[in-house]
């Protein structure tokens, strides 16, 4: 982190030595801005899986729950069941003993109180049972439909993330096999464009095929307000040893998702607040430095799509 906020501090510094100070002003203020709100998507993206995991570990508890209750239940039904006959049983030998003897009335009679004593707690113990057993019945089914709720939300989120990676897909034809790739991982849409379809050797600026690459997408972009978009640039590992003015490959892979974002920024329909720029230098790479072709893929800027979850937090703190 500290040294991310050197570089950051470097970056700036430079940048202040080219412009006056209100626009370096403005610059830092952008640059703080977006920062913390690829934060806070971060954040909020984590928490929201998070408080599913655990709504679905509630689930599972309840169930098992609900499942001994059930046991439970099911044995005082056939405790109470037979003490009943044993009842029955005993009152029809007393109705029978009532005629011939006193003494054996006298003993039946004190069976029959205490079987009716034992019958009652048993019943008493089966309804307060099947009180424990509703009300768990009922938290289950709520918890459920919870749960069930989240799975639509996210699945609803996952079918949007599909047609918009198929939208981009339609959008992005004239340029496949030109180093661009658009998949679909993990809930989000990763467009992958690798640097000889946007720049030159060591320069940022967007030649004419990659900017009508970029316009192109953001056309598909301004049509879907609700999706954040964070721009990676990438680099290989070959020490940056152009222009002066950048400090190394990590300066050089932000400026490249900068003017990706400028260029978005062109399309009116784009909200600024959606967007964010990162520079990851040659620290995550896809493929092996050790050979052109794997340096040409890590060469890359990513736009990577991500839902915002406004709908599933609404959902959990409604709950």
């Amino acid at each position: 982190m500290i040294k991310k906020i050197s570089l950051a501090v470097i970056t700036l510094a430079l940048i202040a030595s080219c412009v006056s100070p209100k626009v370096y002003k403005e610059l830092e203020g952008k640059y703080s801005n977006l920062k913390q709100e690829n934060r806070k998507l971060s954040e909020e993206n984590e928490s929201l899986l998070n408080a599913k995991t655990i709504a679905e570990n509630e689930l599972k508890q309840l169930q098992s729950a609900y499942d001994e209750a059930v046991a439970e239940r099911d044995r005082l039904q056939s405790d109470y069941n037979a003490t009943k006959a044993n009842y029955d049983a005993l009152k029809a030998s007393y109705d029978a003993l009532e005629k011939n003897s006193s003494e054996a009335i006298a003993a039946n009679s004190q069976k029959n109180r205490e079987l009716l004593a034992q019958l009652e707690a048993k019943e008493q113990a089966l309804a307060s049972e099947n009180q424990r057993l509703e009300k768990l019945k009922r938290e289950l089914e709520d918890r459920s439909n919870r749960v069930a709720e989240l799975e639509k939300v996210i699945a609803d989120k996952d079918a949007a993330m599909t047609a918009l990676k198929d939208a981009i897909s339609r959008a992005l034809t004239d340029f496949e096999g030109k180093g661009l790739t658009v998949e679909q991982r993990d809930g989000k849409v990763y467009v992958s464009m690798e640097n000889k379809l946007l720049f030159s050797s060591g320069s940022w600026a967007v030649g004419t095929e990659g900017r009508r690459a970029v316009q192109q997408l953001g056309s598909v972009l301004g049509q879907n307000p609700d999706i954040a978009v964070l721009i990676e640039g990438h680099t290989d590992n070959v020490p940056y040893q152009g222009n002066a003015q950048l400090s190394g490959n990590w300066d050089l892979s932000t400026k490249r998702a900068t003017a990706i974002v400028n260029i978005l920024r062109e399309n009116a329909t784009i909200n600024p607040e959606n967007l964010t720029a990162a520079g990851r230098g040659e620290y995550a790479p896809v493929a092996t430095n050790s050979t052109p072709e794997g340096k040409a893929k890590n060469r890359r800027i990513e736009v990577i799509l991500t839902p915002k979850l406004d709908e599933l937090s609404k959902l959990l703190n409604d709950n």
